[in-house]
């Protein structure tokens, strides 16, 4: 072999082994909203934590299992996409919300990363019917790589009379620079 040859080889293979790897991985979890108590309407200032979406390390993730990658060789992660869906009852809609957000949190540092206004004025019906939030464009990677990460849903509105099970469902794209 011709040592131009063995030179274009050698860079083809150092620029693969730099290059970007990205995959999609999905978190997942459920709260329950109360419903109101009897002889009134009661301001909802205040979400159930969502349990398996707090104190998550994407060490234990699947995807990133599958993938050979720790968190600590992340070098980027964008929410992809963010879906709240009322699973029951299946006749009740989002118009109980004026507003729902959504955090990131690890340690002291917390960012909004999701959000959707105005949802009383949503043509969202039942059944079961799925929002789909705005994203922000925030980095996740420094929570990712930190011990654990949280995601924190807050809103406005009123309470439901009847109780409300939510189920959220969070798409990331995550990137890792391969050595």
């Amino acid at each position: 072999m011709r040592p131009v040859s063995l030179l274009a080889a050698a860079v083809g293979l150092g620029l693969a082994a730099c290059a970007q790897s990205s995959f999609i991985t999905e978190v997942r979890g459920e709260t329950t909203i109360p419903a109101t108590l009897p002889g009134g309407s009661t301001e909802l200032n205040a979400f159930p934590p969502i349990s398996s979406l707090a104190g998550m390390d994407f060490d234990q993730n699947q995807d990133f299992k599958n993938q050979g990658l720790s968190k600590d060789e992340v070098t980027s992660v964008h929410v992809d996409s963010l879906s709240l869906q009322i699973l029951s009852p299946n006749d009740v809609d989002f118009t109980f919300l004026d507003t729902v957000e959504f955090f990131v949190r690890a340690g002291d540092r917390e960012a909004r990363i999701a959000w959707k206004n105005d949802l009383a004025r949503s043509s969202l019906r039942a059944p079961n019917p799925t929002l789909k939030l705005d994203l922000g464009d925030v980095d996740l990677q420094p929570y990712v790589a930190a011990p654990t990460m949280s995601l924190i849903i807050r809103g406005k509105g009123r309470t439901p009379e009847r109780e409300v099970r939510l189920r959220a469902v969070v798409r990331l794209e995550v990137e890792a620079g391969l050595l």
